[in-house]
């Protein structure tokens, strides 16, 4: 017999789109919801590229749960790809890669939540509950604790920034910090020079610094360490690379 609470039609879950590249995960998943949720239409997408095909097939989920290592996205900008795709839909973010800074910038980019893959079934229950109430729901052990003016903060914020670039710009950030010329990182990326002049303005102003040169300090700081509360190793080359 199940002893599921019965869940308010307002606050109930119609649809879910899962998208996560791992069968076996989201066909667990899928049961997972079943269970919680028995009338909810759930489908399943393994790619960004598939995830928005299912929205242009006219598929409107009430929520997206999102992995971030997937086979045609870089960093989080396949989460940024689809908030902006779906701005008022709730997307919680599941994922191996654990890590402060990592979290901080999903949050910041609008994620309606964080939980780990090995979150137990009784616990994402609990999580969806809130979401769908309209709350946010970050683990205790990612969530900022007071005001951030410490150096590893600030470090974790730098991070935050460069988690959110989109490829081009992490192209751009790389030959920056090679010390590149404008023209010679145009050739290289086959950019009109105007456009990496873009590319580099918008970098400056996301980054709060006043020149190149202090943007590749910044840049190379955040690669010299693990930031503070950073678990693996992986996390660290996922957000900033």
């Amino acid at each position: 017999m199940q002893h599921f609470k019965v869940v308010p039609r307002a606050d109930a879950i119609t649809s879910v789109l899962i998208v996560d590249d791992h069968p076996l995960f989201s066909d667990a998943l899928a049961s997972a919801l079943e269970g919680m949720y028995p009338d909810a239409a759930v489908q399943k997408a393994r790619s960004l590229k598939d995830s928005l095909k299912a929205l242009d097939d006219g598929f409107q989920p009430d929520l997206v749960m999102f992995d971030l290592k997937l086979p045609d996205v870089q960093g989080i900008s396949g989460f940024v790809t689809m908030k902006a795709r779906l701005p008022d839909t709730p997307i919680l973010v599941i994922s191996s890669l654990t890590s402060r800074a990592l979290v901080h910038a999903l949050m910041d980019e609008g994620a309606s939540g964080f939980v780990t893959k090995d979150t137990p079934v009784e616990d994402l229950r609990e999580v969806l509950a809130q979401i769908v109430r309209g709350r946010k729901f970050v683990p205790t052990e990612y969530q900022q604790n007071g005001p951030q003016c410490t150096p590893d903060a600030a470090q974790d914020d730098i991070n935050h920034k460069l988690a959110a670039l989109t490829p081009q710009q992490k192209k751009v950030v790389k030959l920056i910090c090679a010390g590149k010329p404008n023209k010679q990182i145009a050739y290289e990326l086959q950019l009109a020079e105007a456009t990496v002049k873009a590319h580099i303005t918008a970098l400056l102003r996301r980054l709060g610094a006043q020149n190149r040169t202090q943007a590749a300090l910044m840049i190379e700081a955040a690669n010299a360490r693990t930031p503070a509360g950073m678990d693996e190793p992986e996390a660290h080359s996922f957000l900033c690379h």
